[in-house]
């Protein structure tokens, strides 16, 4: 416990701790409109997406973590938010097939790109799992601005968030996926929704916020303590605690 008190350990987890809760705090509520909307697999799909645009940007043009790589990201994660937006008015009864299957084509996609690159498998570990533990602060403050704005507007214009979500939808996601990678971004957006989706709706948001600040805290302290992964930690923690809390207010439902 000492070792996990000590300067050296928090000033590790401090950037990567408050990294997750930036996300977290766009993700919970997105995630509840999905989860709303039932369109479950839209952000795994933009997430997907948008690291196609990652690649891209990497092999073709050689722009490791820079504002191309970030560009095309976001051009790309716009790209695919709009088409599905065209689907959902033209083809609801497939979007949800639509959305699936450009998960996987991008997917493909990405392995085909890399495929001779040497450092491949690296690449795409580092796009799927993330390396939120080695992020920065300036990172962390200038994504946490950009998330700041967006929760100002998701929650200030609530009449126009038919247009918001798919218009801020492959922002969020396009920013999230470089600071924490794909199974982070559904995760956080997934995962707490259906924790509270027992709870009443005026509810729901805070019991998700809930669950997002327990599954941080417990999966990095995991992460930092076992030498684990802090990605896939992170995953199951917010599995494990969602589990926790849904099953606490299922046994209270019964016992009333």
């Amino acid at each position: 416990m000492n070792a996990l008190l000590s300067p050296e350990m928090l000033g590790l987890l401090a950037p990567a701790f408050f990294a997750a809760l930036a996300v977290a705090a766009t993700h919970v509520p997105l995630g509840q409109e999905v989860l709303k909307r039932g369109i479950i697999f839209i952000d795994l799909a933009i997430a997907q997406i948008a690291a196609l645009g990652v690649v891209c940007g990497s092999v073709f043009f050689h722009a490791e973590n820079s504002s191309v790589s970030f560009i095309l990201a976001l051009a790309f994660a716009m790209a695919g938010s709009g088409i599905f937006a065209w689907l959902e008015k033209k083809a609801p009864k497939y979007q949800e097939a639509f959305i699936g299957c450009a998960f996987v084509i991008s997917a493909s996609i990405i392995l085909l790109l890399l495929a001779g690159d040497p450092h491949g498998g690296e690449e795409v570990q580092g796009l799927l799992a993330g390396q939120i533990l080695w992020v920065g602060w300036k990172q962390v403050a200038l994504t946490a601005l950009a998330y700041a704005a967006i929760l100002f507007l998701w929650f200030r214009f609530k009449s126009k968030r038919q247009f918001l979500f798919y218009a801020l939808f492959p922002l969020i996601i396009t920013l999230s996926v470089q600071l924490v990678g794909v199974y982070l971004v559904f995760a956080s957006l997934i995962i707490p929704a259906l924790g509270a989706v027992h709870f009443p709706e005026n509810k729901r948001l805070a019991t998700g916020y809930i669950i997002a600040f327990l599954s941080v805290a417990a999966g990095l302290i995991l992460s930092v303590t076992a030498d684990l992964p802090a990605g896939p930690v992170l995953v199951c923690a917010y599995a494990v605690v969602s589990l926790i809390v849904s099953l606490c207010k299922n046994g209270m439902i019964k016992q009333s």
